[in-house]
């Protein structure tokens, strides 16, 4: 081991003895803000009763380094030591009101959670307003203040959005964890954080099977029929006038010709009716493969652009297509046994 690399390893060990009191304090801290945190809707608005805040390791560093100064300083009685040593100091004392005003008064609102499939990421997007005159910088958010995801700068007036992650493992509803917002602006000596836990949840879906197996014909047609029923969608020709037809359904171009009244006729176009069942799928399978096959296939009609349906034991849904109807159909999957 070399000279250089034995200095940073006795180093990191100093700085780990040195700062292992103050982690269990914020631990402490920590604790204690936990069990009088609630979960709300939001927005909240940050308080200074809020906001807590303790030095980062580059200042215990700098007041370790104030310290030696000061003790030089008076060893040697010199007074531009001193004079360092405590314009120092009131940069430091600055650099922490500052840090500290820099959350306060930020408000932190709930964004509008999207779906999530299982296997995948679940994200809660959050949205920070600042009503105040001040910019604030380099605010972060995380679910561990130790580790943010994400970062933004806010105007006088301003809103930024922030997006977490989490992974989503399981289908149903995965509510949001409590997260912190946090900053350390502007000099990194320390670090200003408060805990909030906005009553936020995604829904997470069934992962969809691998794609290939088709859904049994017994579920519905293959496709799409012109029906012979009247409607209003296409026109299918003329036939002669019978009493009791409407006046506006004449053909008014055609009688000078055929000199008898003529009546358009229309049709509409009628889709087999598609479900894709529960009851369809081989007795053998558990419910979570049947959940995973069933969501495929509502993946699949929805690209076909086909009408479906959706049945499951003690739920129908009746044959539809769009982003709703795929909505609706997937959480019924997801919310199965709750709906069971």
């Amino acid at each position: 081991m070399s000279i250089g690399a034995g200095l940073v390893r006795s180093a990191e060990r100093f700085a780990l003895i040195f700062t292992h009191p103050f982690k269990a304090l914020r631990g402490r801290i920590d604790r204690w803000i936990f069990t009088r945190l609630k979960r709300v809707p939001g927005p909240v608005a940050v308080s200074r009763r809020r906001v807590y805040i303790l030095p980062t390791r580059f200042g215990y560093a700098f007041g370790l380094l104030l310290v030696v100064m000061l003790l030089g300083a008076m060893n040697y009685s010199n007074s531009m030591a001193f004079a360092l040593t405590f314009l120092l100091a009131g940069i430091g004392l600055v650099a922490m009101n500052r840090t500290h005003g820099n959350l306060v008064n930020i408000a932190v609102r709930a964004g509008k959670v999207g779906e999530a499939f299982a296997g995948g990421l679940a994200r809660f997007p959050l949205e920070l307003e600042n009503p105040a005159r001040a910019q604030r910088y380099a605010l972060r958010a995380g679910w561990s203040d130790h580790a943010p995801e994400a970062s933004t700068d806010l105007a006088s007036g301003a809103s930024a959005a922030l997006v977490l992650s989490r992974p989503a493992a399981r289908r149903g509803w995965l509510p949001a964890p409590r997260f912190s917002v946090m900053t350390e602006f502007p000099v990194g000596l320390f670090h200003a954080w408060t805990w909030i836990e906005l009553d936020m949840a995604c829904l997470v879906y069934p992962r969809p099977a691998a794609p290939g197996l088709r859904p049994p014909s017994a579920s519905g047609g293959a496709g799409l029929r012109p029906g012979a029923r009247s409607g209003q969608e296409e026109f299918a020709g003329l036939r002669g006038y019978q009493r009791g037809d409407a006046p506006r359904s004449i053909h008014w171009k055609s009688l000078p010709k055929l000199r008898l009244p003529q009546v358009k006729q229309f049709t509409d176009t009628l889709d087999d009716e598609f479900w894709l069942d529960w009851e369809a799928l081989p007795a053998s399978w558990d419910a979570e493969r049947r959940l995973s096959q069933l969501a495929r296939w509502v993946l699949d009609a929805e690209a076909e652009g086909r009408p479906y349906g959706l049945r499951l034991p003690g739920l129908a849904l009746a044959p539809s297509r769009g982003d709703l109807h795929r909505h609706e159909c997937l959480k019924a999957l997801a919310l199965y046994e709750a709906a069971a």
